[in-house]
């Protein structure tokens, strides 16, 4: 099976899903892009990963930012002045992204804001007729990863998902080893999140800092008085503002055991955890393990995140592990792979893309800039087949992450209904699906 069957395969099985819900698509006329079709983007969110984003940008051929957005003014000054420096070029700054849609002179945007405001913000952008790049985790609940489906489809935008080994050659050459049996059989994916992750301590309660719209900050999430284990980081570790680990760095991993077993959500969902070792303002588990079963294909998929000293496993950290009947594929990171054939682990083939070595997220043909490139050829194609992270890739590998917080927080085996998108016979899950939205900043139901 090649890379682009078996693209199309994983969309159809995502597709399943809630495809009644699927409206044929509204053609809305693509961008007019600017002068000699140059792409206008605007970036949302410049904390963290939205430097990354930048970079993405200003490596493709003819295009352009021309906005920066992020509620915190002093950041956005920040931005503003390296990116003066570094390529010599103006931007817009703005604070109240609704102003960003509003402007018809951009083309595509980036999100690379917490994860509460992913789908709203895309679907936002797919009504305003923007193409729009979403950082992991693509939602931060079910319903509302669906929503983004849905929106993209109707509006028929291009929606890429941040999941940037989607991009890389020696990635994609691993897939395909597990496609041709190379491994035989495969039953079983794991997923490895061993990460350095300190007590965050408690900060309490502080004033809001001057410069930051706090009220934009928190858009769909509950509003609690300000605090420093928020923002500008921390929100990854509070489960009304971020996932844990394994909706963080995680969806790398999911996104990956998903595809390379081929499988959609599963049908039975166990997981336990908890805090071992600080007694710090986190909401979420420091470790966490999940385990996701798929009777109707007999296949499993393990999940491991640990916060601190540990073990690699043949070398991954961060990565994912396919088991088989002849052998057993180790992919360590974005960028590399190796295989062990028979029970005496006699080493075969392996592939790397050739980057530099260490932890660094960007780095060979697998980082940032391939996957932006991606991107910005389907959207001046306008061809979501051709993208490498499409919107379903959002949707699923977050979800599945969301179905393993709720099977821990609620401790106990749930049992799922992927067609439906609900759990069977259990109301009390089913609430934790979604969420309620602050007025003004609802997912709304029909996109």
């Amino acid at each position: 099976m090649n890379k682009e069957s078996s693209r199309r395969s994983f969309i159809k099985k995502s597709a399943v899903a809630g495809s009644a819900a699927l409206i044929a698509p509204t053609i809305v006329p693509s961008s007019v892009f600017g002068a000699n079709d140059r792409i206008n983007a605007a970036v949302l969110g410049l904390n963290g990963r939205g430097k990354s984003h930048i970079q993405g940008f200003m490596s493709q051929k003819n295009v352009q930012i021309k906005t920066f957005c992020d509620p915190d003014m002093n950041i956005l000054k920040e931005r503003q002045k390296s990116f003066k420096e570094k390529y010599n070029a103006d931007v817009v700054l703005e604070q109240d992204l609704r102003r960003v849609m509003d402007d018809k002179d951009i083309d595509v945007i980036s999100i690379a804001s917490p994860n509460h405001w992913h789908a709203l913000t895309t679907i936002w952008a797919c009504q305003a007729g923007k193409d729009v790049y979403v950082e992991k985790p693509g939602s931060h609940n079910i319903w509302e990863g669906r929503k983004m489906v849905e929106a993209a489809h109707k509006y028929d935008r291009i929606v890429q998902h941040g999941v940037q080994l989607r991009s890389s050659p020696a990635v994609q050459e691993a897939i395909q080893l597990i496609r041709d049996g190379y491994i035989g059989n495969v039953y079983m994916a794991r997923g490895l999140v061993f990460r350095w992750r300190p007590s965050i301590g408690d900060k309490g309660f502080s004033p809001v800092p001057e410069g930051l719209d706090y009220d934009l900050w928190t858009g769909p999430a509950p509003k609690t008085p300000f605090t420093e284990n928020l923002v500008h980081y921390n929100w990854h570790w509070n489960f009304d503002y971020g996932n844990g680990d394994v909706g963080n760095q995680g969806i790398h991993e999911t996104d990956l055991c998903m595809w390379g077993l081929d499988v959609g959500l599963p049908t039975k969902i166990t997981s336990m955890g908890g805090k071992f070792l600080w007694d710090d303002a986190k909401t979420v588990p420091e470790v966490l393990t999940s385990v996701y079963k798929y009777p109707d294909e007999n296949k499993i998929i393990q999940f491991e995140v640990r916060p601190w000293c540990t073990n690699a496993e043949d070398g991954a950290t961060v990565g994912n592990i396919f088991y088989g009947d002849k052998g057993y594929l180790v992919v360590d990171g974005y960028d590399k792979y190796q295989t062990f054939l028979g029970k005496d682990r006699t080493p075969g083939k392996s592939g790397s893309d050739g980057g530099k070595s260490g932890s660094e997220m960007d780095r060979g043909a697998g980082g940032t800039d391939g996957h932006f490139a991606n991107f910005i050829e389907a959207v001046r194609k306008h061809d979501a087949s051709i993208l490498n992270g499409p919107v379903e890739t959002a949707h699923l590998s977050s979800g599945l992450a969301h179905l393993g917080n709720i099977a821990y927080q609620l401790d106990r085996v749930l049992t799922f209904n992927p067609k439906s998108e609900t759990f069977v016979n259990d109301p009390e899950a089913d609430a934790m699906l979604t969420r309620n939205y602050r007025p003004g900043f609802e997912v709304p139901d029909k996109v």
